[in-house]
């Protein structure tokens, strides 16, 4: 962009990318602080400072592309992570991490209780800073989860957008910064909603790969994994597994919208796809979630043997990238 500065073209990069701090006054959401993007390749998304910097609402030339709950964003003061609170609360969002010690149900682990889908999500990020260079936005802070006598993890988590195509990279430097080893799970919870996904709609994986269905209901959706159908009233959700061989990445294409979408990640540290695909009127949802464990708990995976350890003074690097382009429409 310096060169477009220099030759007279701009004189403002406001112009054509835009990255604001807005905080909401009312609602539900009263309080919560955003960081509002907007880039010259037509890409819109909402980084939430108070929830971990996760990823809220994300549009691609005007087009909306992730799915928001019912229940919206939700002010961190009122995010309680109880059990039965998480429905009340979840806001879905094109990214929403779940971890960083449990993921999947609430459960009690050799005496402490671990809520639904952990605690990363009520925790704000610290020391945020924003730059562009390189034809990118980055976007740069930390956040942590401890206890005392405890625990103590760190995520230093950079997020950079391009300024002229329409790509979100997420890259976590995770690490446990205590003498002992340390049990954790991660699951970097991607949401897509209408009207990038419809009966329209197909999801694309990698041919070399295993699916695991999580329940009875969704080992009979094995055939129809990358297909969807208008909502069903109350239809129950499904969920698979997949373990991907050597390429870790997934793609959805809609022709008729002229939008499609792919995402991949570090499969040397995230070598589980879990696909969530909820068709249910009013919930109609697909998440594309990369992962280090099964999504059983932490009580669970330990009895399954499937419970990841951070080593002391250890630390490892998760990296999503999403991306967004125009598809060809069906004539």
């Amino acid at each position: 962009m310096q060169d477009l500065l220099k030759e007279g073209y701009i004189g403002n990069f406001s112009q054509l990318v835009t990255v604001r701090r807005l905080v909401i006054s009312e609602g539900t959401a009263k309080g919560c602080e955003i960081m509002e993007v907007k880039t010259a390749g037509g890409l819109e998304a909402d980084i939430l400072l108070d929830t971990g910097l996760d990823i809220g609402q994300c549009r691609y030339r005007g087009i909306n592309m992730s799915w928001l709950s019912k229940n919206g964003y939700d002010s961190p003061s009122k995010f309680f992570p109880y059990e039965n609170e998480f429905v009340n609360t979840f806001p879905g969002g094109l990214l929403y991490t779940c971890g960083l010690r449990s993921a999947g149900p609430a459960n009690r682990d050799n005496g402490e209780w671990y809520p639904l889908h952990g605690r990363y999500h009520s925790l704000a990020a610290e020391h945020i800073g924003v730059d562009i260079q390189n034809e990118e936005i980055i976007i740069q802070g930390e956040i942590k989860e401890t206890a005392l006598f405890g625990h103590l993890l760190q995520v230093k988590r950079t997020i950079r957008i391009s300024v002229w195509g329409a790509s979100i990279e997420v890259e976590d430097q995770v690490s446990n910064l205590t003498p002992r080893d340390e049990e954790f799970m991660i699951i970097y919870h991607c949401n897509f909603g209408y009207p990038l996904l419809s009966e329209n709609a197909q999801l694309i994986l990698p041919a070399a790969r295993r699916t695991i269905p999580r329940t009875d209901f969704a080992q009979q959706g094995l055939m129809s994994t990358g297909t969807f159908e208008k909502p069903v009233d109350g239809k129950e959700e499904q969920v698979f597994f997949q373990k991907m061989n050597d390429e870790f990445w997934a793609k959805i294409q809609n022709s008729p919208l002229g939008i499609g979408m792919k995402i991949s990640w570090s499969g040397d540290t995230l070598p589980i796809l879990s696909q969530w695909k909820s068709m249910a009127s009013g919930d109609y949802v697909l998440g594309l979630e990369p992962t280090n464990c099964f999504i059983m708990g932490r009580h669970e995976e330990r009895k399954n043997g499937t419970l990841p350890v951070l080593k002391a003074f250890t630390k490892i690097t998760n990296k999503i990238k999403i991306e967004f382009m125009e598809e060809r429409k069906d004539e």
